[in-house]
């Protein structure tokens, strides 16, 4: 199972970024799909989460500005972040529930000014 996360960088408070992460080597539809993050001296925390059927789940701190969407013909599981401020910058995992918890190699997502 391999599970490549992309789209991060560095953006300015307020504004957005769309992560991105491919997954293979699973049946991905019917895949639970996640994406976690992880600031520097804190635990990695649940973001944001999406059953096999479409059900979205969200941590408090993000709701009202992420988005979590899949696409099961590109295997795709997305993350739209608006209004971002510096609390979300970490490091950003993809995490794929198929029988087991499978975790992407992460994206580090920067927000300053």
């Amino acid at each position: 199972v391999q599970l490549q996360a992309s789209g991060g960088g560095l953006v300015q408070p307020g504004g957005s970024l769309r992560l991105s992460c491919k997954a293979s080597g699973l049946v991905f539809s019917r895949s639970a799909m996640a994406w976690y993050r992880q600031a520097p001296g804190n635990q990695r925390e649940l973001v944001a989460n999406i059953t096999n059927s479409g059900t979205t789940n969200y941590a408090d701190s993000v709701k009202g500005r992420f988005t979590i969407s899949r696409d099961n013909v590109r295997r795709l599981v997305y993350q739209q972040m608006n209004s971002l401020s510096p609390e979300d910058t970490a490091v950003y995992y993809c995490n794929a529930n198929w029988g087991r918890t499978f975790w992407g190699q992460g994206t580090l997502v920067t927000v300053s000014s």
